[in-house]
């Protein structure tokens, strides 16, 4: 498995707790060293989810949890196509990000904009890519930020 975007790698580590052959990448040199330093028997590696380094059809699972919520609406095809190369046909993709009712949306987001996504037109680039989406899930709590979920398999 891939966590694409691991940040400071607690859920990498969690599912390696769990059992699962996993690794983290993330672009931001900090947070792979936070990763390493937090996590020694878990690894860690720096790179784009836009060029994941793995050979095509090798995983069986991706996690992107946030992970492409700074990808400009014309560049989200680029991390999604790659996740649809590195993983096998049947393989899974958790996908988070922030939710929009009706529209694709701008905001601001610590130090880069980052953007909502309605389900819908997160679900057509997955479908595009050849995802087939499983489940969709939506939460909005008063006083904080609407996000959602989706869990898809790659076609085969």
């Amino acid at each position: 498995m891939l966590d694409a975007g691991c940040g400071p790698g607690h859920w990498t580590n969690h599912l390696a707790g769990l059992g699962f052959t996993i690794r983290g990448v993330d672009l931001v040199a900090d947070f792979v060293e936070h990763a390493r330093a937090t996590y020694p028997g878990v690894r860690f590696d720096q790179g784009s989810i836009e060029s994941i380094e793995e050979p095509d059809d090798e995983l069986g699972g991706i996690l992107s949890w946030f992970s492409t919520i700074h990808h400009d609406p014309s560049r989200i095809s680029a991390p999604i196509a790659e996740f649809a190369r590195a993983l096998r046909p049947g393989g899974t993709l958790l996908l988070g990000y922030f939710d929009s009712a009706d529209t694709i949306e701008p905001f601001d987001h610590a130090v880069v904009q980052a953007y909502r996504w309605p389900a819908a037109a997160l679900q057509a680039v997955l479908e595009d890519a050849g995802f087939v989406v499983v489940e969709t899930h939506r939460r909005a709590e008063r006083g904080r930020r609407p996000v959602g979920a989706i869990i898809c398999e790659l076609s085969g």
